[in-house]
């Protein structure tokens, strides 16, 4: 399926590359310029999805759409961004769904939600499984269009100066940890969630006013830092095992684009999906070594935690499910394929979702 789906888009890539490349636009035609800001720093890696898909746009448009990159601040601020987009202030904007939680709770969903969709799962469930018209709808409701263009897979972990072998030794601990449901798991522990942009993880740590922190997969976390800053490297990344990352664009001016635009932009949405995902995954081989190196501690929750964690998990889910009908719909969407992907992913296992091999050799 994974290979079907990476065909499809390359050969759709090609194919849009040949007719853009081949078709000169006409005299008459005016460019097309969108601005679109990113809720990332130069400074946070995430960038590098937003500045692939605006390459890749304005190198096969032949012209006729150019976009300009802006980064965090230098428009509107991280949290500001959604409605700037909503209301026209820019075309476009590249975000994470779990930062618009507070004005749905379904975008937490769609962003991350503990011990559920990995990120294979989310893959799977935006194009095959109906996510990407369930992202529509939630993102419809404010007045945006919405294309996934790359996802974050399991996250490292917590990064402490406090070591957490099992979950009583969450108990009294301030913690960086984005998302609601993580926050209300967190409380379960006895912990604290600290809600920090990305950009002040570091300084918290650094200054000892969390006890630990998380951001994202070992390839964004060691460019950011936290391996100067922190001891132990607490795994598994159970609060986040999926991060998908997209783009917003208002409807007016996504309605104002001709349909092979329109086409376009949807196909370097994917493309950048492709891309992005291995750049990121593949980075994180190199950054685990560094933080080996560095002297970074790794431990790990049991599975009988993992367990317990699991059913916590789904306790929060069910209770804002009962709450929120649009969180709900999300919900049930996932779980089911969940419940539907479950006999071929235990026939097909271990194979199917990659696996460590035990005696590999030494090939000369």
């Amino acid at each position: 399926m994974k290979k079907c789906l990476l065909l499809g888009t390359v050969l759709g890539i090609i194919g849009l590359v040949l007719i853009t490349l081949t078709t000169p636009a006409p005299a008459a035609e005016k460019t097309i310029h969108w601005r679109m800001a990113t809720c990332w720093p130069p400074s946070i890696p995430l960038i590098e999805a937003d500045r692939k898909f605006v390459e890749i746009v304005n190198s096969i448009s032949s012209g006729r759409l150019k976009i300009k990159l802006f980064t965090s601040g230098e428009i509107v601020p991280t949290f500001e961004l959604l409605d700037a987009v909503a209301n026209g202030v820019v075309q476009g904007g590249f975000d994470w769904p779990g930062y618009w939680a507070g004005k749905n709770s379904a975008f937490g969903i769609l962003g991350a939600f503990p011990m559920l969709l990995t990120g294979v799962d989310y893959q799977l469930w935006i194009y095959q499984g109906g996510g990407a018209e369930i992202f529509n709808e939630v993102y419809g409701k404010f007045g945006l269009v919405y294309f996934t263009h790359s996802c974050m897979f399991s996250e490292s972990g917590v990064r402490a100066n406090k070591p957490i072998y099992k979950l009583e030794d969450y108990k009294g601990l301030k913690i960086r940890m984005s998302g609601r449901p993580q926050g209300e798991i967190l409380k379960q522990l006895g912990a604290s969630q600290v809600m920090l942009s990305g950009g002040e993880v570091y300084q918290a740590l650094e200054k000892g006013t969390i006890d630990g922190g998380e951001f994202s997969m070992p390839s964004l976390d060691w460019p950011m830092g936290f391996g100067e800053v922190t001891k132990y490297w607490c795994s598994p990344g159970w609060h986040q095992p999926g991060s998908p990352l997209g783009i917003m664009i208002n409807k007016k001016a996504w309605g104002k684009l001709p349909d092979d635009l329109k086409k376009l932009v949807e196909y370097a949405a994917m493309a950048t999906y492709t891309w992005s995902t291995s750049f990121f995954e593949y980075g994180n081989i190199d950054a685990t070594r560094k933080f080996l190196e560095k002297g970074t501690t790794i431990t790990r929750l049991n599975d009988k935690d993992l367990l317990k964690l699991q059913e916590i998990a789904m306790q929060v889910l069910v209770k804002e499910s009962k709450k929120n009908p649009l969180f709900a719909k999300v919900a049930r969407s996932q779980v089911k394929f969940l419940k539907d992907i479950e006999k071929w992913r235990s026939i097909g296992a271990p194979f199917n979702y990659g696996r460590n091999i035990a005696n590999l050799p030494e090939i000369k």
